[in-house]
């Protein structure tokens, strides 16, 4: 559930673009239209596609979002006092949230 987070980097799929001076990369979830012909011949008749093929801003290196991933785990363990992951379901309350529009990649 991360491909957004890490679409854009040079370790994911796709070619750097140029548009209007910006450089991008193309990101397709792995239900999108896309993916299905890309990798498994087309849309099986009892399917639908569920995801979206969009171009994101090209974003380099993976290694500086996995460090302030890893930057953000580290300050969550801090706040509940969890010296190991493993502790963190013990010293918190999680709390399911959902949302029914993700409006991340809606930019158009």
């Amino acid at each position: 559930m991360m491909g957004g987070m890490l679409a854009g980097h040079d370790e994911s799929a796709g070619d750097v673009i140029e548009r209007a001076g910006k450089k991008r990369k193309q990101f397709y979830g792995m239900s999108s239209d896309v993916a299905m012909k890309k990798y498994a011949g087309g849309v099986a008749e009892y399917r639908s596609s569920e995801g979206k093929c969009v171009e994101v801003d090209y974003r380099g290196p993976v290694e500086a979002t996995v460090l302030d991933l890893l930057g953000g785990i580290r300050s969550a363990c801090t706040y509940v006092g969890a010296a190991e992951l493993k502790e963190m379901s013990k010293r918190t309350t999680f709390v399911r949230v959902t949302q029914q529009l993700n409006t991340v990649f809606d930019k158009n």
